[in-house]
C-alpha cells in the first residue's frame, strides 16, 4: 500500500504549468513540523515535495499560496532524469490526488469563491447553500407510525 496524507505549510507559491500534451500540473513544497522536539527543544519540519496534476493542481494553484496550511493526500512516486551535467538525479514527490483546506476561511483572509470544505478527486466548486428548513416529520410525504409497530 502506497498512501501519504500530509498536513502542513506551503514554503512557497504553488507553481502551475501546462505540458506539451496540455495537461496542467501544479508543483509545491509543504513543511510539516515533525511529531517531537529536537535534543535543543526545536520542532524541526521536513519539507516535501508535491505535484498535483489536472484539476487537483489547479485548485491548489488557485486557492493556496505561501504560508497557508493545507492537507493532501496521494502516493510517494521516485523518478529519475539525466542532469544538464550529465549526472543522473533522483526526485522523490508525492503526488497528490487530494487536496483540502486545513484552515478555516476567516483565518485564510477570507478567500471566496470556494466553500473552505475539501476537495478530492474531481475540481468541484460547490454551489453557495441556501438554507432550507427542515422538514417536519407528521407533514406532507411522511406517514406517523406507532413507536409499537417499530422492530427496534
Amino acid at each position: 500500500m502506497n498512501k501519504v496524507i500530509l498536513v502542513g505549510n506551503l514554503t512557497r507559491d504553488p507553481e502551475l504549468r501546462t505540458v506539451g500534451s496540455g495537461v496542467s500540473v501544479c508543483t509545491f513544497t509543504v513543511a510539516v513540523q515533525r511529531r517531537f522536539s529536537n535534543a535543543q527543544g526545536v520542532r524541526e519540519a521536513d519539507f516535501i515535495n508535491c505535484v498535483a496534476w489536472r484539476q487537483t493542481g489547479e485548485f491548489v494553484a488557485k486557492y493556496f499560496n505561501k504560508g497557508k496550511r493545507i492537507g493532501v493526500a496521494g502516493s510517494i512516486q521516485t523518478r529519475t532524469y539525466d542532469a544538464n551535467d550529465g549526472t543522473k538525479r533522483y526526485v522523490t514527490e508525492v503526488v497528490v490526488d487530494e487536496a483540502e483546506f486545513v484552515e478555516s476561511k476567516n483565518s485564510q483572509g477570507g478567500q471566496g469563491g470556494y466553500d473552505g470544505q475539501s476537495y478530492g478527486g474531481g475540481y468541484q466548486q460547490r454551489e453557495q447553500q441556501t438554507q432550507q428548513p427542515a422538514p417536519s416529520f407528521g407533514g406532507e410525504g411522511f406517514t406517523s407510525v406507532d413507536d409499537d409497530e417499530l422492530p427496534f
